[in-house]
């Protein structure tokens, strides 16, 4: 194993996870709020707005992150702009989770009922005020579980960053491979990583939406 020790396997490791977390709480509070800007486009009564939104979704999800991770990263350097790997993945990774959020919620608020809809309307709410104390308080009780989930893949989408440079988990994984000769304990160990991240979020999405069919 060269001179590395397995401890210093999993320090290192242990440093490349928290920088995939990191990454990934940007992603998601970043695209968390991005996306309820899009949402509330989507669902407006303007031709206008609902289709800059359409168009903005439809742009991120038929597209692969990794090209959207290329584009940032390059297309900025081309217009002569300096960008790090670290603010490259970030950007790429707020947008592209902004429009899975995006449509996640625009389906929660869809499947309130339209009688919501007319009932504060006849309270003279205007369509925003609508949306922020009758719809959004029940469409969020929906939402809970998809969203939890979903941060799941934002969590996994992390380790395509590894190809623009950014040392995260898997970028920290392949170098240690390749100091070490041992790719199948050192990806073991990543796998592991990724997991302990991953399962906790997956379980918590399976109990919230079980507890709130229940309840529901």
């Amino acid at each position: 194993m060269s001179d590395f020790t397995f401890w210093d396997v999993v320090r290192n490791l242990l440093t490349g996870l928290q920088w995939t977390l990191a990454l990934s709480l940007v992603a998601f509070i970043g695209g968390g709020v991005i996306g309820l800007l899009v949402m509330v486009m989507r669902t407006a009564r303007g031709t206008l707005p609902r289709h800059v939104a359409r168009t903005y979704i439809e742009l991120f999800q038929g597209t692969p992150l990794l090209m959207q991770l290329f584009l940032v990263f390059f297309g900025v350097a081309l217009a002569g702009v300096e960008i790090s790997p670290w603010m490259a993945a970030a950007i790429a990774l707020t947008l592209f989770t902004s429009a899975y959020l995006a449509e996640i919620w625009r389906g929660c608020v869809e499947a309130i009922p339209n009688g919501q809809w007319e009932a504060s309307s006849s309270l003279a709410l205007n369509r925003l005020e609508q949306l922020r104390y009758v719809i959004l308080p029940q469409a969020l009780r929906i939402a809970v579980a998809p969203t939890v989930g979903f941060s799941v893949q934002v969590v996994k989408g992390t380790a395509v960053t590894s190809i623009i440079g950014f040392t995260e988990l898997t970028k920290t994984g392949g170098m240690l491979a390749n100091a070490t000769f041992e790719p199948f304990m050192v990806y073991g160990l990543v796998a592991l990583g990724y997991f302990l991240l991953c399962y906790p979020l997956s379980l918590s999405a399976r109990y919230l939406e079980r507890r709130l069919h229940a309840s529901a």
